[in-house]
């Protein structure tokens, strides 16, 4: 391990970390790396620590990585206790601490007897037994379970066995846009099949919905192996069947149908099978073509439906376009077998950079009604619009443009890692309101197709005819874009009009929140005080630190989003300076904290664009409850000034020195340090950093309304509804 990390595991500085080394004789010396980069062995370096009564600070989730690793490569102890992690997510907090507190022996017993319980569930899973060597990552996995849910325990041990990212072509599916593709599914949908399962993500938002028979299959057995114990946490009543192998060329339901097909499918494969499956009876619609692999899982889907039957699945942007899959859009598009496509913002989901599409089909029934239109949505402009809290685009009278981009590598399913979201973006996309926007189409477009209002620049349903040009070209921005003949222009001249007045007001406040108020400088050196952790001021009882539950804990038991009349305060709400935004789709069953005036909000996901860390609560965020990845740290007010703590734990540095990862990092709360300073000194430096966090609001929403300006001004000049103002009076004088 290297200095960082045991600063990370001790809770301290990396200086502080060289000073042991200085100072002390017996710490452990390097037994790897160079003299500039040295490595220690972990077990030494932790008893060392243990020696000196230092406990670990380290999240439980990093204890469970750190015991893993002390077992060595090629162990396969994380697959071996994919089974544990089921049966500990049935078992009280206290009963796990029990557990964890017995000696290594009755330990390793008990872990046996539990892993046994469950092998048939998870496929190739046999009995497994386990040697004193397992017993600390027997505990740290307990731990894990106990502190940070079953579900996160369970990604730290996929960890083991997958690297996730564009090395390997596996990649996330955030759990937002997996709710968001289930709720696209007719209500009754009862058996689900995901042929690409991944972590199973996309199979467990199916089980919230209702779903009851959930089929899975993946290449990857750690995957299928995954995807069978998350089934197990999220939907225990329902029945799972999950296997292993390579669903195009080994399909392992081969005579299975069902109401649905949820799939986010590996793209740009050129290997699948083309010349293997040239004959294979499912290609209805035309061979797909050897670089069009997608084309192929979408023939796999659909025969795999009942008739009239859904399939939702996320594709890349170029399969719209590309020539060479047009003649097999042009038979889904004729079949009636496409229903609508919804084009999703850049960086909603890996790859970051383009901007992915969901295509909804469904199997056309015989003596079925004919479809005469399919539906399109530009979520995409939809998110651009929402996102900083501007009006939206019928507002602005404005349209979305779409991403036309390369196909992503090779992935291997919707797989989700311990990362709750595909990164920071992902974390705190707004998908809540995207999922609402795209919902209310899809239900009015699918209740009355004939009676569908198109809602110009969002979305708009397209005569099949209309659809089958040369180009057969599927993209939603090409069809809902706003026309001349779509805008008033007395409407949008008043609309600009009102537009320059806010921006003026806003102009203002941020002049006036940006003047200079007497900064001066502390001297010709940089002010030095005496620190102390989150922790350390826990334990003296100055605050209280509290945490709502992270995706997929024990209690949610499969169920559908608890119902709530009170709003949800989620860490994009903290990120973009707005009030709670959240609905009970953010809220999981076993978290319901409530937020009082004066709670110091923390992000527990960083990384990616510059955006605020922490926040103090006021009375709009009073009474919300807390979202997922959010910390809370309530403090005493006799003790601790709020604005001051939250003016030092989002320090940039001390971010970085309390967090793990890299393009998306976990904070770790109790490791943030704060100065040692007398109430009266903490309370002008609170009110010094609520003046710096209200000159960030008005920077952000001076640019929301600057920007709104512009698009709607560009929309008005280049669509002939507003005309250039008249320049040549001021000209001449």
């Amino acid at each position: 391990m290297t200095a960082a990390e045991i600063s990370r595991i001790a809770g301290v500085t990396r200086a502080t970390v060289s000073n042991w080394r200085r100072r002390h004789d017996d710490f452990p010396a390097p037994s790897a790396g160079t003299e500039t980069s040295p490595l220690y062995d972990l077990v030494a370096v932790q008893a060392w620590l243990r020696g000196r009564g230092h406990t670990s600070t380290a999240s439980p989730t990093e204890e469970l990585r750190t015991a893993l690793r002390l077992l060595g490569p090629g162990s396969g102890v994380a697959t071996r206790l994919f089974p544990l992690v089921a049966s500990a997510s049935r078992r009280t907090p206290q009963e796990l601490a029990e557990l964890a507190a017995l000696p290594d022996d009755q330990l390793v017993a008990r872990a046996e007897k539990s892993a046994g319980e469950l092998p048939v569930a998870v496929p190739g899973a046999e009995p497994f037994r386990y040697g004193p060597d397992d017993a600390g990552v027997l505990r740290a996995l307990l731990g894990c379970v106990r502190e940070a849910g079953a579900q996160a325990a369970l990604d730290v041990l996929a960890e083991r066995e997958l690297d996730e990212g564009a090395a390997s072509g596996v990649y996330q599916t955030p759990e937002g846009l997996a709710l968001l593709m289930a709720r696209l599914l007719p209500a009754g949908a009862s058996r689900v099949l995901d042929p690409a399962c991944g972590s199973g993500t996309l199979l467990a938002a199916a089980a919230r919905q209702g779903a009851q028979e959930l089929f899975g299959q993946d290449s990857l057995p750690v995957q299928g192996q995954r995807t069978a114990v998350r089934l197990l946490l999220a939907a225990p009543r329902a029945e799972t069947v999950v296997r292993v192998g390579d669903s195009l060329r080994a399909d392992a339901f081969p005579d299975v149908t069902v109401d649905a097909v949820l799939c986010n499918p590996p793209f740009g494969d050129r290997d699948w099978g083309h010349d293997e499956l040239a004959y294979d009876p499912r290609w209805a619609y035309g061979l797909p073509p050897r670089f069009e692999s997608e084309l192929a899982w979408v023939q796999h889907a659909l025969a795999h439906l009942e008739p009239g039957g859904h399939a939702v699945m996320l594709l890349p942007p170029a399969l719209a376009f590309r020539s060479s899959a047009r003649r097999i859009r042009a038979e889904l598009i004729r079949s009636g077998a496409l229903r609508a496509v919804v084009s999703l913002p850049a960086r909603a989901a890996y790859p970051l950079h383009i901007g992915l599409q969901i295509w909804v089909f469904q199997r056309p029934e015989p003596g079925g009604t004919d479809r005469t239109t399919v539906l399109f949505v530009d979520g995409e402009g939809e998110q651009r619009d929402g996102a900083v809290g501007t009006p939206s685009a019928t507002d602005t009278a404005g349209a979305g443009t779409g991403t036309r981009g390369g196909s992503r590598p090779r992935r291997s399913g919707s797989s989700a890692s311990s990362v709750p979201a595909s990164s920071a973006s992902a974390a705190s996309f707004d998908w809540a309101g995207l999922t609402d926007r795209v919902l209310a189409q899809w239900t009015a477009f699918t209740t009355a197709p004939d009676a569908y209002a198109d809602e110009p620049g969002v979305a708009r349903a397209v005569p099949l005819v209309d659809l089958l040009d040369d180009v057969v070209d599927v993209t939603p921005a090409r069809h809902v874009r706003m026309t001349a003949a779509d805008i008033d222009p007395a409407a949008l001249a008043r609309r600009v009009q009102d537009l320059h007045e806010q921006l003026a007001e806003q102009v203002a406040a941020l002049a006036a929140a940006s003047a200079s108020g007497g900064w001066q400088p502390s001297g010709p050196a940089a002010r030095e005080w005496r620190t102390a952790t989150v922790s350390d001021l826990a334990r003296g009882g100055a605050l209280t630190v509290l945490r709502a539950a992270p995706s997929g804990t024990r209690g949610s038991k499969g169920s559908a989003a608890p119902t709530v009349d009170r709003p949800v305060l989620t860490a994009q709400d903290i990120s973009a300076v707005n009030p709670p935004s959240g609905t009970a789709v953010d809220l999981h069953a076993d978290a319901a904290q409530s937020v009082a005036a004066g709670d110091v909000l923390v992000r527990a996901l960083g990384g990616g664009e510059a955006a605020a860390m922490t926040r103090v609560a006021d009375d709009r965020d009073a009474g919300a409850l807390l979202g997922p990845h959010v910390h809370l740290l309530r403090p005493d007010p006799a003790r601790l000034d709020p604005w001051f703590l939250a003016g030092f734990l989002g320090a940039e540095d001390n971010i970085a020195s309390a967090s793990t990862g890299s393009s998306l990092v976990h904070v770790t709360p109790g490791r943030l340090r704060v100065p040692l300073l007398p109430l009266e000194e903490q309370r002008r430096y609170g009110e010094a950093f609520r003046r710096v966090y209200e000159l960030r609001a008005a920077v952000r929403r001076t640019a929301a309304l600057a920007a709104d300006t512009a698009a709607t001004l560009t929309t008005g000049l280049t669509a002939g509804v507003l005309l250039p103002p008249d320049t040549s009076s001021s000209d001449s004088a």
